[in-house]
């Protein structure tokens, strides 16, 4: 049986507590529409939270990842291109070698030839000492190997072998003060660039895997953090359209809340009628 109190009014209470959830529930649809987030704080949910926090960490990590292997990217296409006038003048070379091979050539030919012989040479070297990027050069004598990052742990590289192309090197065996001043060493000398094309041509090909390998893992480091990205957001991006008809109607619930409890204050005032 009911009982009429001033002191204790239970339909006040109910309303109230009703009021009171219903203000909570609206509080937290209004933190997810200002955020965008279902869960914003690990408070919310802290599971989820520290799954997404983590996630979050190896996402902002492959930044570093995709920046090391740019970096590497560009160093290796400067030695490329390095590489290519390199192979281009070894070409030169040998035509220049080739003709001063001829026994028929007077001494004014034959000193022109070695003197486009030689500076031919020089450039080659002036190519390998300006091929650097970032103060890494791969294509100097003790040249830089590069190792890129390929995961968020740094556990794993992507090493690409420098190439020594400078003069007198293991690839380029033509010596640094080389000439082609008589026909015996012009004819000495077809051989020697002969081989020194193949070998340039070989580890230009190996570079040519390098970027390869850079580029492909590059393109699958961008796919993987836009789906860790994409898998963060599954977990605590709100619902904005759900959210908004949630809004509306938990408005609603508010105000007929507060008729409630505005009808159940009015309870106790009616007990005055009985001392009338």
């Amino acid at each position: 049986m009911a009982m009429n109190s001033v002191n204790t009014n239970v339909g006040a209470m109910v309303a109230l507590q009703n009021l009171n959830a219903t203000n909570a529930e609206l509080s937290q649809v209004q933190t997810r529409i200002n955020t965008g987030k279902k869960v914003s704080s690990a408070k919310e949910n802290g599971a989820i939270w520290a799954i997404a926090q983590n996630q979050r960490a190896t996402s902002s990590s492959l930044n570093a990842v995709r920046d090391s292997l740019q970096r590497t990217a560009s160093t290796i296409d400067v030695a490329m291109s390095a590489g290519e006038s390199v192979s281009d003048l070894l070409v030169q070379m040998k035509e220049k070698a080739l003709a001063a091979s001829d026994t028929t050539l007077d001494a004014s030919s034959r000193t022109a030839l070695n003197e486009d012989f030689k500076a031919l040479r020089d450039q080659i070297t002036k190519a390998v000492n300006n091929a650097e990027f970032n103060g890494a050069n791969m294509i100097k004598t003790g040249g830089a190997t590069m190792a890129a990052l390929a995961n968020a742990d740094g556990t794993s590289k992507i090493t690409v072998a420098a190439q020594s192309l400078a003069l007198g090197g293991a690839n380029v065996t033509v010596g640094a003060a080389t000439s082609i001043g008589t026909v015996t060493t012009a004819t000495a000398m077809i051989a020697t660039i002969k081989t020194s094309i193949t070998n340039v041509s070989t580890a230009l090909s190996k570079f040519g895997t390098g970027s390869k390998s850079i580029a492909a893992h590059l393109d699958f480091t961008n796919k993987l953090q836009d789906s860790i990205d994409a898998g963060v957001g599954n977990l605590v991006d709100a619902d904005l359209a759900k959210e908004s008809a949630k809004l509306q109607s938990l408005q609603t619930k508010q105000q007929l809340g507060i008729q409630a409890l505005s009808i159940a204050n009015q309870g106790s005032s009616q007990v005055l009628s009985l001392f009338r």
